[in-house]
């Protein structure tokens, strides 16, 4: 068996095993030698965080990344396993995604940006198993087109609200170095909810940080998407100093984890609102809570009905999908909350529940979440851009979910024929080296028990090695 680092390349399971090790060792011999050597900022460090600098008052942005993530697991105990199993059986694979950034400043108010995306390569499993699955990066459906296609287009709106200045971050999601401190933006094309709901400074990130679906967003957030994670939306958000609310109307996928979205509000539709609040717990250490809502109406199937249908000889299994076109409301909360502990240190944690009786739709297969982690920057060991990080996340699903998945139903993730419930537990570690300019490279374990909820299979050890790519 080989692990495909990308086309032409390959190494069998020993030698990645030693590449992992050798990329540990590596790491902790440059660390332990900085902390006693090196110079108040490493060589590595010095210089933009991209091969290419980008200017801070061009009207203009052009930009690009690139995220490789190569994942291997071990062979597992599974004494049976379904039509969505994650194979016990010892596999790897590589995901690629390749994105180019484009934004145009109209004015000191006003932008419109466009990024293009392409993906390629495989999730270990093709993605199925595993409600916390393993790699952010994998698209849920391997038969979708490999060709480039439109990942973001949106119109950014600033409607100042007083006088106030507050400087800002230059990014791909928003051009302009300086905002009112008071004011309304408003969104509309298509983005990803997750580009402003539920973003956490720690946990939010698989270019940088933890790659598992549920470590990067709230696992219970069923938040509107198509199978890329894309929607069309409108946004509105009021900040001011220390706090805002943002409010956000979606379209929902036409079918569960589908690629095509539903253009009939009346039919399909989502509601999210998010208040955000920084208040300073500790001295110079601003902590942020996050306060999650949101209710999707879509052509969802309801899994005590589906139990019902197959408990009559109806089906030949439950099948969430076999009801007439209808609207339901699904509905979830969650809490996200960071505090930064030290300059280079802080921690994290999210809570997620939703309501669990109708099918998961659009993200993955969780109805209840709970995380916790920290994350620490470099700076602490003289590598100002490498990041660490360890995390456990904690998923379950109702009792109804539980029931349909036991007698042999299958979600759009899950489906092992039969289910021993327990909760899916993982944990996570990962190390980023800065290498030079916009060049990272990533090692990450996670370690997950109760795969796909089942107390008869696993536990399941992944281990990844990441490159990416800032230009």
């Amino acid at each position: 068996m080989k692990f495909i680092l990308g086309r032409g390349m390959s190494l069998s399971t020993s030698k990645f095993r030693h590449a992992i090790w050798f990329l540990v060792v590596g790491i902790a011999t440059v660390t332990s030698a900085s902390c006693q050597t090196s110079p108040p900022d490493d060589s590595s460090s010095s210089g933009p965080a991209t091969l290419f600098p980008h200017s801070e008052t061009s009207r203009f942005w052009i930009s690009g990344q690139a995220n490789f993530i190569s994942q291997w697991h071990p062979a597992f105990p599974s004494p049976y396993q379904g039509p969505n199993s994650l194979s016990p059986e010892e596999q790897d694979a590589t995901s690629r995604v390749l994105t180019l950034l484009t934004g145009v400043e109209v004015s000191g108010t006003t932008e419109f940006l466009c990024d293009i995306q392409e993906t390629g390569g495989h999730g270990i499993g093709e993605a199925l198993g595993l409600a916390g699955f393993t790699n952010l990066d994998v698209v849920r459906n391997p038969t979708l087109s490999k060709a480039p296609y439109v990942a973001r287009l949106m119109w950014h709106q600033i409607i100042p609200l007083g006088t106030g200045k507050t400087t800002a971050e230059r990014t791909a999601l928003s051009l302009f170095t300086e905002l009112p401190a008071r004011r309304l933006e408003i969104r509309f094309g298509k983005f990803s909810l997750v580009d402003f709901f539920d973003v956490n400074s720690y946990g939010s990130d698989s270019n940088f940080q933890f790659m598992n679906w549920t470590l990067d967003n709230n696992g219970a957030y069923d938040y509107a998407a198509d199978t890329r994670g894309y929607t069309y939306a409108a946004m509105v958000e009021y900040d001011d100093r220390h706090w805002a609310l943002r409010f956000a109307e979606a379209l929902m996928p036409k079918v569960a984890n589908g690629i095509h979205l539903d253009a009939d509000l009346g039919r399909a539709r989502a509601e999210n609102v998010e208040f955000e609040l920084h208040h300073a717990l500790l001295p110079k250490r601003e902590a942020v809570l996050r306060l999650l809502g949101y209710a999707n109406h879509a052509n969802m199937g309801v899994y005590r009905v589906a139990i019902a249908n197959f408990l009559a000889g109806e089906t030949p299994r439950p099948e969430i999908t076999a009801h007439p076109l209808q609207t339901t409301t699904k509905y979830g909360f969650g809490i996200n909350v960071e505090q930064p502990l030290t300059d280079w240190l802080g921690v994290f944690a999210r809570w997620g529940w939703n309501e669990g009786r109708h099918e998961s739709y659009a993200y993955t297969e969780v109805d209840g979440t709970g995380q916790v982690g920290a994350g620490a920057q470099g700076s602490r060991w003289k590598r100002k851009l490498d990041r660490a990080g360890l995390a456990f996340i904690s998923n379950g699903i109702s009792r109804d979910h539980q029931e349909y998945l036991a007698l042999g139903g299958l979600g759009f993730l899950l489906g092992d024929g039969k289910l021993n419930y327990g909760r899916e537990n993982i944990f996570e570690s990962y190390y980023t080296l800065h290498v030079w300019r916009g060049i990272f490279t990533s090692v990450d374990v996670q370690h997950i028990n109760n795969p796909g909820y089942n107390r008869d299979r696993g536990p399941v050890i992944a281990a990844a090695l990441r490159l990416h790519l800032e230009f």
